[in-house]
């Protein structure tokens, strides 16, 4: 991309994830809700479960996929925003 001095300001929020200068509102992906809610469920399960068991080693690893499709989910969205934020300056321009 070519340098510009156009610059946009993020502010993170709590409601939403970020709100621009511009006025625009960038929101949070939705699976990553549906995604956080079942991953509490599965924690919740597993920490019942008895320590050596083979039950017990099925739900770790079934928490600990889900924590991969998690970031997976956030690191996207992050990829995502930013490049899409950098194309938007510089078509201001």
């Amino acid at each position: 991309m070519p340098k510009t001095n156009n610059s946009i300001e993020i502010d993170l929020g709590i409601s939403t994830f970020a709100i621009l200068s511009n006025g625009g509102k960038i929101n949070a992906p939705k699976p990553l809700k549906q995604n956080l809610k079942k991953l509490a469920n599965f924690q919740r399960k597993f920490a019942r479960t008895e320590k050596g068991s083979k039950r017990r080693e099925r739900r770790r690893l079934k928490v600990a996929k889900l924590h991969t499709k998690i970031k997976d989910i956030r690191t996207d969205f992050l990829h995502k925003l930013s490049t899409d934020l950098v194309e938007k300056t510089t078509l201001l321009c």
